[in-house]
């Protein structure tokens, strides 16, 4: 009753103030009835009679306050007015849809290590350098970015009720704002002129979820003196199951990479007998469970059961938000004010789904009666002398057990987990718990020396929490059970008696003809959760100071701004007993208390374990800026910054030329040099690391990505130059951009290490390999680096680290047009265009342990799983045609992405891949090897019903597409695609 009546509250709220990023032509009208200026990327006349305001209006790119930027620069300013007219959209559909981001994080991905747990949060990665080389700003100031695998900034704990505008710089800006700025900055910049209240909300019907909802209101009011300021929302994301969606659960024969695993249950096995002279070896080959197929299981060529664990998962999560924002301003003179703000953010995700339990990962221990090869399960398991029964001849005469080897076996898949079977839509799937909570504060003090010199002092301390936690089988306690001696009771007098409890691998326990694993003693026994809480937090000191400098020249006044800054980075670990190595170091450690092995590999059988952790880095920076306005046509701006890392990081020094040439009253142009950098983040310095999981051999391996002390900021050449045009109501830009990144900062690329490990089978003898071999953990090696068969199917685990690495070359073109005509149906008729072409993305060789790994690629155009870039599209573009007349506006928004190469085919450019052999042995070709290009259509409907309410209506993909097959776990891609189909919004905004 309480979500009903929150959902109704909702409908009769408003449409919340969404002022996100967009990838439409720049801000053009404000309401249904109101003209505003247009931004600096189309405004190219000195003359134009909205200089005052956009002297005000654009401020990111330079240090000199009140000054504006004169469309130097690429800057896109996009208003909450222009989001009004989009319908409002999330972060999340706005980054997608904007055609200089691409590879962007947001939706549930957790099969991807770039994606990882990361659910509930957004990230900006412009021109798809990866969203660590975007830089992200509120209100000028910086944002501590997330502990997750890949830093980054989570855009969905800012109040978009707060925000007014947001600029998008495309140009590197290391000179004016320091590191990480090496695709661009992205300012969200809060609204300081409201007066009065205003609230809004909205409600969206999406098939197959109990749709989503946001509810916000805000209010301001300027005094005598004083300025304040307070804004709030609520949003609610709704759960939408993979298996509501068609595409996303696939049969085998289209997509064996579809969710499908060899390690699954029922599982694959191999019968056992004893041999006079040699003792209890195999003697028959690799057996699939009976009931393999019966359960919608599939026995491949190589007779092993694949099964599938995507139905157990979300397309998108649930997800309940909560965000508010404050800032008090008061004047202490009249050259001088103190400014107060206070941003707090909280996202949950009370449900995040998983398979029903994971891949055992490592052989059981000696201490407990294990095998090197795997999970031994006697003949005297209830389940197996099931099986043998109901299946006469299934096993040979004189089998005596049955080896589960490590890699093809888990508890529980099909059917579920009994541990779990409370679930409301009775999956049986794992449900875990996802949490980011976010804390900022700022203190400005800004005033002036004299009429022509101003200054700013600030400090800003942001941080970010984030939790997440699953659950994990203890592999030790397994096999115990399989053998009959679970359970936290069982004395092990006998197997199956006096407490002790018997664990049943076969299908038989999930068919029903054989014993349940429903025991609650024996599921709490096995299982236990792992939790995470990784902590960063950003300290900033600033002081800047800006004006003339004395000196004028043909065009005016030079201009000038320098200052200083301090930042203190912090990272801190915390892991919870069970998943934590001071605790828990050793397999057998939750069986006999055992702490002596070596090395220390934790006793959960998939996740990984680690210790605590705290990391931290200061960074000192002086910085200056002269504006030259050589004469009334040309401007020239320099800039320059130096960042001091300490330690073995170092130091760096990077300077910016920018110039802007009014050519004529109807055309400009711009360019730009600089370098920029990016410096490491506590977190790649430390000597511990996090664990991903990512397909190898068709099954998910854990891959632990440790710290690297020795990383170099990584550095990058820019240019950028473009011309800029208007005549009448037409208006647009070209600009062309290229980074040259050396040293560049990203993990070791696993699909490289493994490929070329395991390319030939004399490598794995080969001394000029033997450090690369040493990267891996074989099931059979005891935890021990490169000990034990060396073969990519019998790889149990790999380690790779955070790198410098090679060169990444990118170039391409930014196109934006925009055309106005009044008076037409009484009304008048807007159309507009933005595209992003990339030319090339060239990234370098790599190397681990002195050996290639990955030859240099261009990853333009490619899907780049499992390497160091982002899927990146060649072309990405966004247009719209709108009509308004008084207090209606109507438009039509299309989005683009172009189709894009898998990279793991074997034939570009005949198409399908060549990975799965049919029951003979014979190649069949598989599709999938070109991610169709994707276009969607968004209907928005406007009106002012009174002067204070305001109604929006708004079609999501108009036309039901669904996305682009791709060969990945829920078949497309979620760094791209969207899931939803068509949706409907509804929204209203009230001010009063």
């Amino acid at each position: 009753m309480k979500t009903l009546l929150i959902r109704a509250a909702s409908l009769l709220s408003v449409v919340p103030l969404s002022a996100v990023l967009s990838a439409t032509v720049l801000a053009q009208q404000s309401s249904a009835n109101k003209d505003i200026p247009q931004s600096s990327t189309t405004q190219i006349s000195g003359e134009d009679t909205n200089k005052a305001l956009l002297e005000e209006v654009i401020v990111t790119g330079s240090l000199i306050r009140g000054t504006a930027e004169d469309a130097a620069l690429p800057v896109d300013v996009l208003t909450s007015e222009e989001m009004t007219k989009l319908g409002s959209p999330s972060a999340v559909e706005l980054i997608k849809a904007l055609p200089v981001s691409s590879g962007v994080i947001g939706d549930t991905n957790q099969f991807d290590s770039k994606a990882q747990a990361t659910e509930g949060m957004a990230s900006v990665n412009l021109r798809g350098l990866s969203p660590q080389r975007t830089l992200v700003l509120l209100n000028n100031k910086r944002l501590v970015q997330a502990g997750t695998g890949v830093p980054f900034v989570d855009i969905n704990l800012l109040p978009l009720s707060a925000i007014g505008r947001v600029e998008i710089l495309k140009d590197g800006a290391s000179a004016t704002y320091g590191s990480d700025a090496i695709g661009g900055v992205v300012n969200f910049i809060t609204r300081s002129d409201q007066e009065g209240f205003q609230l809004s909300g909205d409600y969206k019907y999406v098939e197959d979820t109990d749709g989503d909802y946001s509810i916000a209101g805000s209010y301001g009011h300027q005094g005598d003196g004083y300025r304040v300021f307070f804004a709030g929302d609520v949003q609610h994301r709704a759960e939408l199951l993979a298996n509501e969606r068609d595409f996303a659960i696939q049969d085998y024969e289209k997509n064996p990479e579809g969710g499908w695993t060899g390690g699954g249950n029922p599982a694959t096995f191999a019968p056992l007998g004893f041999v006079p002279g040699v003792g209890v070896i195999p003697i028959a080959g690799l057996t699939p469970d009976p009931d393999c197929e019966n359960l919608g299981g599939y026995v491949t060529a190589q007779s092993r059961c694949a099964t599938q664990y995507t139905p157990y998962d979300a397309l998108v999560e649930e997800e309940d938000r909560l965000r508010a924002y404050a800032e008090v301003e008061f004047d202490l003179s009249d050259s001088m004010s103190l400014v107060f703000s206070g941003l707090y953010g909280k996202t949950e995700n009370p449900q995040y789904r998983s398979s029903p339990s994971y891949l055992l990962t490592r052989a059981p221990s000696a201490s407990v009666g294990g095998s090197s090869r795997g999970f031994v399960v006697p003949a005297s398991n209830p389940g197996f002398q099931q099986l043998m029964a109901e299946n006469p001849g299934a096993v040979p005469s004189g089998t005596v057990a049955a080896l589960f080897p490590t890699l093809l076996f888990r508890p529980f898949m099909v059917g579920g987990n009994p541990m779990f079977e409370g679930d409301p839509d009775g999956l049986g799937a794992q449900s875990g718990d996802r949490q980011s909570e976010s804390m900022r504060f700022t203190a400005e003090l800004n005033g002036k020396f004299s009429e022509t010199i101003q200054f700013q002092t600030s400090l800003m301390y942001h941080e970010y929490e984030r939790y997440y936690d699953g659950w994990d089988a203890f592999g030790d306690r397994v096999h115990l059970a399989l053998n009959g001696y679970g359970g936290a009771n069982c004395d092990f007098s006998a197997p199956g008696a006096n407490d002790c409890l018997w664990l049943n691998p076969f299908g038989n326990a999930i068919t029903g003809s054989g014993p349940a694993n429903n025991n609650p003693e024996l599921l709490n026994w096995m299982f236990a959760k792992s939790t995470t809480e990784i902590t960063t937090d950003l300290f900033v000191a600033e002081f800047a100071v800006s004006g003339e400098t004395g000196w004028s020249l043909d065009g005016g006044d030079v201009l000038f701004g320098a200052g200083v800054q301090y930042r203190d980075n912090n990272y801190s670990s915390r892991y919870g007993d069970n998943n934590n190595l001071s605790v828990y170091p050793c397999p057998d450690t939750p069986v006999n208390g055992n702490t002596s092995c070596d090395p220390a590999v934790g006793a959960l059988g998939f996740l990984g374990s680690n210790d605590d952790g705290d990391y931290g880095s200061d960074i000192w920076a002086i910085f200056a800026e002269l504006q030259l306005p050589i004469t009334d046509s040309l401007n020239i701006q320099l800039a320059a910054r130096y960042e001091d890392y300490g330690g073995e990081t170092g130091s760096t020094f990077d300077p910016k030329l920018t110039a802007r040439w009014q050519v004529s009253d109807a055309i400009a142009l711009r360019g730009s040099v600089s370098t920029t950098f990016r410096g490491p983040p506590p977190q790649q310095l430390a000597d511990t690391g996090a664990t991903s999981l990512q397909v190898i051999s068709n099954s998910f391996r854990p891959v632990d990505v440790s710290g690297n002390e020795g990383l170099q900021p990584e550095t990058s050449l820019n240019y950028s130059m473009g011309i800029m045009f208007e005549k009448g109501g037409f208006s647009g830009s070209v600009d062309f951009f290229t980074y040259e990144i050396e040293d560049a900062i990203g993990t070791e690329p696993l699909s490289g290490m493994v490929d070329t490990m395991f390319a030939d089978a004399s490598n794995c003898t080969d001394p000029a390999y033997n450090g690369l071999r040493e990267r891996f953990q074989f099931n059979d090696g005891g935890g021990v680096p490169g000990a034990g068969t060396c073969s990519a199917n019998n790889i149990s685990r790999v380690n790779t680290s955070w790198v410098n690495g090679g060169e990444r070359n990118f170039s391409g073109l930014d196109f934006i047009f925009s055309y106005r005509v009044e008076s037409v149906w009484s009304g008048y008729l807007g159309a507009g265009l933005t595209a992003t072409y990339m030319i090339e993305a060239e990234v370098g060789e790599e190397s681990v342990e002195g050996v290639v790994v990955q030859d240099s690629f261009d990853s333009v155009g490619q899907l780049n799983f499992q390497t160091s870039a982002y899927p990146l599209p060649e072309w990405k573009g966004q247009a719209y045609l709108e009509w308004g007349r008084d207090r209606f506006n109507a438009r039509l928004t299309i989005n683009y992405s172009d189709g894009y190469y898998d990279q793991r085919a074997d034939d570009r450019d005949n198409g399908p891949f060549r990975t799965r052999e049919d029951i003979a042995g014979n190649p069949v070709l598989m599709q999938g090897a070109t991610i169709d290009s994707m276009a969607t259509a968004d209907l928005n409907l406007l009106m002012d019903l009174r002067e204070d309410l305001t109604m929006s209506f708004t079609v999501i993909n108009l036309t039901d597409e669904e996305p682009s097959f791709a060969r990945l776990d829920y078949n497309y891609d979620p760094l791209i695609g969207n899931a939803l189909g068509r949706q409907y919004k509804l929204g209203l905004t009230a001010r009063f």
